[in-house]
């Protein structure tokens, strides 16, 4: 409806110059919905940026614009209010129309046009050192239903995820396995503070004992060392992308660090750092000379001993997605790598690219609770709950749902029996419900030898309650809210439009009846109902959540 309005102000801008002898640029300006009832369904300021050029005050050209408004069968008025706004108040047909918009499009409405924008989502790229916790299912969560907005506002968008498969926390893996296993054996060993001391290793130990014997007892440390890290890495990928199945995330690919190692790839980077003048050594070091770019101070690519670093690798990573062709790259990390962005910000801008072409979204800590009071969950995986646990005990939907009620950046608390609960306290089951709601009509309706013409033949003038216009106006906003959580990245947008959707149904579903009234009217309300499941369902499947049609 926003466009169709602007469409409306422009031709009256055009047919205001050409009688007025006006000549300006078509300023951009905004069409929005009146915070206070009574000024209308849309207002525009396009008035007040008119003003400076035409030396008039705003509300005579407000009243110009409006003279040369073009008729339109679906405004009932147009006024001007106070210094110079304009606000358009429409007839119910306006909105009976994105009824029938729904009911024609089904699957399709809300998605956007086609964009020539690549866009590569990485997310969770948890290292294999561990299982899953809770956070990296907030995250996952996140990244996934990100991912799903942009693809369908028409953004062409691949998901990734990155494999931290060398360096000091995958030796730090295979020495926690050697030791637990030798343990296993009746050796008596000293266990580092800073190993992994989680019950996994010590499953991924026995698992190993059971397997292939003793004989990592005997080889050379480092190279029992070093095999016991490649088969403890797998072991622990394999789950992390089993937990990620059930979690219904998918990845298109799952790039390897160890691939930028092995090709090449790090060494010429800082090849061509050196060559640029962009990195330095110093102290047996090799530096990024990163605070010519914005960042406080100047960042290691090379230690010392002779190891890089996981910035530099994450310069390679950077650049070769670059080189894949993706104009806008989106990275969902911890709110603890915050330090880190401004260094890569840096990296981008001296490899040569926008700073813009980075996005990274920083997901804030989830505080678990139990009936409103902070809880531990008992957990085999060490200090941490493990996704696979929230997962077992609340379920996938109430997990995803839960998990994008907040913006990233915010902590979230999660209530382990808010989210189990089969009431509307739940935000999940509240959405849920709404369809659900709609899918018993039917069955009522066939149960009770009621049917209907083809949604789209039905007659939509009786929907003009104040109800009705209510939830036909919020219908309205889905496409406009799938556009807004793709271009600012914010995908909680989705489920708070859902939850408010929801409630306006549960309010008209329990005011006005929608079988056994006169037919004109029924099958009105019916197609309407309708019209709510579709964008329920819709805005469900992005965000990876389940639509029930009973509960």
């Amino acid at each position: 409806m926003k466009q169709e309005i602007k469409e409306l102000i422009l031709t009256a801008l055009k047919r205001m110059q050409e009688n007025e002898g006006f000549e300006v640029d078509i300023p951009s300006f905004i069409i929005e919905v009146p915070k206070l009832e009574g000024y209308g369904d849309f207002a525009t300021n396009v008035a007040f940026l008119l003003t400076e050029k035409l030396k008039q005050p705003p509300r005579k050209i407000a009243e110009l614009l409006v003279k040369y408004l073009p008729a339109c069968d679906w405004v009932e008025k147009v006024e001007v209010a106070g210094p110079g706004f304009i606000n358009f108040f429409l007839k119910p047909i306006a909105w009976q129309q994105i009824v029938k918009e729904i009911i024609t499009k089904q699957d399709d409405y809300g998605k956007g046009k086609k964009k020539d924008i690549k866009v590569m989502v990485e997310f969770v790229s948890a290292n294999p050192t561990g299982p899953l916790h809770i956070g990296h299912g907030r995250g996952a969560a996140v990244g996934d239903s990100l991912a799903n907005v942009l693809a369908f506002a028409g953004y062409d968008v691949t998901r990734e995820y990155y494999i931290n498969d060398v360096g000091k926390q995958m030796c730090t893996l295979g020495h926690s396995v050697y030791l637990r296993y030798l343990e296993l054996l009746g050796e008596k060993v000293d266990f580092p503070s800073d190993f992994y001391k989680g019950e996994y290793i010590k499953d991924l130990a026995r698992e190993v004992l059971e397997k292939e014997g003793e004989k990592y007892k005997d080889m050379p440390q480092d190279e029992a060392i070093s095999l016991l890290a490649r088969f403890a890495g797998e072991r622990i990928l394999a789950d992390i992308k089993a937990d990620l199945d059930n979690f219904s995330v998918k990845f298109d690919n799952w790039f390897s660090e160890k691939t930028l190692v092995e090709s090449g790839a790090v060494k010429t980077l800082l090849a061509w750092l050196k060559e640029q003048n962009l990195a330095y050594e110093k102290d047996g070091a090799l530096w990024f000379a990163s605070s010519h770019f914005g960042d406080e101070k100047d960042r290691v690519l090379v230690k010392a001993d002779g190891t890089t670093t996981y910035f530099a690798s994450d310069l390679a990573y950077h650049k070769d997605k670059i080189e894949r062709g993706f104009n806008l790259l989106v990275d969902i990390w911890g709110a603890d790598h915050h330090g880190y962005v401004p260094r890569l910000k840096a990296g981008m801008q001296a490899m040569g690219y926008a700073p813009d072409a980075l996005k990274i979204l920083l997901i804030q800590l989830v505080h678990l609770k139990r009936g409103g009071k902070p809880v531990a969950m008992s957990t085999r995986a060490g200090e941490f709950v493990t996704l696979k646990e929230v997962l077992a005990e609340v379920g996938k939907d109430a997990a995803r749902f839960t998990f994008l009620t907040r913006s990233c950046d915010s902590h979230l608390d999660f209530d382990l029996e808010v989210a189990k609960q089969q009431t509307m306290e739940n935000p999940v089951f509240y959405v849920q419900y709404a369809y659900a709601r709609v899918c018993s009509i039917e069955k009522m309706a066939h149960e009770r030898g009621i049917f209907f013409p083809p949604l789209i033949q039905i007659d939509l003038t009786p929907l003009e309650t104040k109800e009705e216009i209510n939830l036909m106006k919020m219908l309205s906003q889905f496409p406009e809210v799938i556009e807004g959580a793709a271009r600012t990245l914010e995908p909680h947008r989705l489920p708070y439009y859902l939850t408010e959707l929801a409630g306006e149904f549960h309010r008209y579903y329990n005011k006005h009846r929608i079988l056994g009234m006169p037919p004109e009217i029924s099958q009105a309300r019916f197609a309407l109902a309708q019209a709510v499941k579709v964008v329920i369902k819709n805005g469900l499947n992005l965000l990876g959540v389940s639509a029930p049609e009973k509960m």
